[in-house]
């Protein structure tokens, strides 16, 4: 049975028939949908299935579309991903931080290492002091602005007088008044700021910190440091 033709609506026969665009049609049907001008294979173009002429060919146009919400959070997420735009973020964020009061733990931190460094301090000022007062306890001792400028004058009896022997210096006294503390157990220093010691040491310059701390000098090792108050008893 023979097919009708897209454009006329009639029956095709073979000797006429022309198969383009999914369709039949004439050869004197197969025309421009706009300006009727007769095309061939070679000179058509189609669009919807109709076919058209070069001049008459529908050009594609893009529409505007208003951005939807997929396309406004692509977009959000690209301007994230700039480094510009992190940046300039980043500074207004900033802005809005306020300074914070520092927090007990950090106050109890820098008070205990304060301690620590004052207890040093004071460790090594009494050392010192502790070694001028031994020094001026010698009979011997001078200061040493008197010894570079005072010239010993020798003492020459008067003719009528007996030399007068002079008088011996008193021994010097000894001083026991330092705290000692003996560790009832022992203890391995867990800081860099503390010190350890065993069972039965002497700690000298004891220095009482708080409740649970003191500071001192082990007289075994001569290490000084932070120890608990717990672990000793004052002798």
């Amino acid at each position: 049975m023979n097919p009708r033709c897209a454009r006329c609506s009639k029956t095709v026969y073979p000797v006429e028939k022309l198969n383009c665009l999914d369709k039949t049609w004439h050869k004197g049907c197969f025309n421009c949908e706009v300006c009727q001008l007769k095309l061939t294979m070679k000179t058509y173009k189609g669009y919807n299935k109709l076919p058209y002429c070069n001049t008459h060919y529908p050009t594609t146009k893009f529409t505007a579309v208003a951005d939807t919400p997929e396309n406004l959070r692509l977009k959000g997420q690209t301007d994230n991903q700039s480094q510009v735009k992190y940046q300039s973020g980043f500074k207004e964020n900033l802005k809005q931080f306020h300074s914070v009061a520092n927090e007990p733990e950090m106050e109890r931190a820098r008070m205990v290492q304060k301690q620590a460094s004052g207890t040093a301090y004071t460790a090594s000022h009494r050392a010192e002091a502790a070694a001028v007062d031994e020094q001026r306890s010698q009979p011997s001792y001078q200061p040493q602005h008197q010894q570079h400028h005072q010239q010993p004058q020798p003492v020459v009896p008067m003719p009528s007088q007996a030399p007068v022997p002079a008088a011996a210096a008193p021994p010097p006294v000894a001083k026991s008044n330092v705290k000692r503390w003996r560790a009832l157990y022992d203890y391995s220093a867990a800081d860099e700021d503390e010190a350890g010691f065993n069972e039965g040491d002497f700690i000298l310059n004891v220095d009482v910190i708080d409740e649970g701390w003191i500071s001192g000098t082990v007289e075994r090792t001569g290490q000084s440091g932070m120890m608990p108050r717990n672990y000793f008893e004052e002798v």
